[in-house]
């Protein structure tokens, strides 16, 4: 029978200063986070192309010598900020595509003002995409356009595509983008017909409210904002922990309203109808039909996407009608997917190497 472990009575006052200092520390650290604004995003260097209401066209300036011929356009989700893609110095995936030689360009969105809450789907896929690809093609001077999609701008680039399958468009990128919108499981229980009625909503406030939209997501891992709040004061005294911390948090809490004709479209036609899956869909009186794209497509989804869970997306690759096409299955979240630590070593080392022969 083994003896039972001596207590070590003489390193106990050492232990108990080294957590007395500890507590110190964390609540000085506190008192600096919540004295102190966060690391400020979005900050590489960029020029004004255009501003349409609640658009916004983005040129980012190079940081590489030799710039690959074909230009990118990214196409943020309407509910986020693009500055997600530009966290940082040295966790910015604008700042890696720069450094890497593209000439990178943003399709941004803002808040819809109340007068325009007429803004519907056909606004989006018709109009701003349009005329920011023209845009880009006047101001790199090439024809041919890289398009990169973040979640529901994947959406409405593939709406476009679709209706354009001669269009500028010479490659085209998707993250984490729903196509059966049956599998987004709680936006099916949250818009359920029985019981949402869209039509009274968008009738009565407009816009849909930035609050309904933050709270939706948040009902998707309903503890994570009092365990994430619990592991933050936890790491408080870690400063590198506390910088991430206070980035993804910004991003999760900022949350752009959707106009409301839009809004109505969304739920009626993909929640409803599920029609960018069943092949019904249109924009504008004209058929979406995603087996009219021809151009390259890589699709790139996260293991762990709890707001674009992978049955919703997988249908992408067999239903476009490109003959080069790739789906990759990477570890991380909605999120970490394509910004942050490991966004670094995975998505976009990736992305580099598909883009670049993809780009002259």
């Amino acid at each position: 029978m083994s003896a039972a472990p001596t207590l070590d009575l003489a390193s106990i006052p050492d232990r108990i200063q080294s957590e007395v200092q500890r507590a110190i520390l964390r609540s000085v650290k506190g008192v600096e986070y919540f004295a102190s604004s966060g690391p400020a995003l979005g900050s590489t260097p960029k020029d004004i192309l255009s501003i349409r209401g609640t658009m916004r066209l983005y040129h980012y300036r190079p940081l590489a010598d030799e710039i690959y011929r074909v230009p990118i356009l990214i196409v943020m989700a309407t509910t986020n900020r693009g500055y997600i893609m530009d966290m940082v110095p040295g966790q910015s995936f604008i700042e890696f595509l720069l450094k890497r030689g593209y000439d990178v360009y943003m399709l941004d969105w803002t808040a819809p003002k109340p007068e325009e809450q007429s803004l519907r789907m056909e606004d989006y896929v018709l109009d701003f995409i349009p005329h920011c690809l023209r845009l880009v093609q006047e101001d790199s001077g090439e024809q041919d356009v890289n398009v990169i999609g973040y979640c529901f701008g994947g959406v409405l680039s593939l709406l476009y595509a679709s209706i354009h399958p001669d269009g500028p468009v010479r490659s085209l990128i998707c993250f984490t983008t729903p196509i059966d919108f049956r599998e987004m499981t709680l936006f099916q229980n949250f818009s359920d017909r029985r019981y949402f009625d869209v039509d009274r909503l968008v009738d009565a406030v407009g816009n849909v409210p930035p609050e309904m939209i933050l709270s939706s997501f948040e009902m998707l891992r309903p503890a994570s904002r009092a365990i994430t709040q619990i592991q933050l004061w936890d790491n408080i005294w870690n400063d590198e922990y506390v910088k991430s911390y206070r980035m993804f948090d910004r991003w999760a809490t900022d949350t752009l309203p959707l106009a409301g004709e839009y809004f109505r479209g969304i739920t009626k036609d993909l929640m409803w109808d599920n029609k960018l899956f069943n092949g019904t869909m249109s924009v504008g009186g004209r058929g979406a039909d995603l087996a009219k794209i021809k151009v390259p497509l890589l699709h790139a989804v996260a293991e762990h996407d709890h707001i674009v869970p992978y049955e919703a997306a997988r249908h992408l690759i067999p239903m476009v009608g490109s003959s080069d096409k790739e789906e990759v299955i990477l570890k991380g979240g909605h999120v970490s997917l394509v910004a942050g630590a490991n966004a670094v070593k995975r998505l976009w080392p990736k992305l580099d190497s598909w883009l670049c022969g993809r780009s002259t």
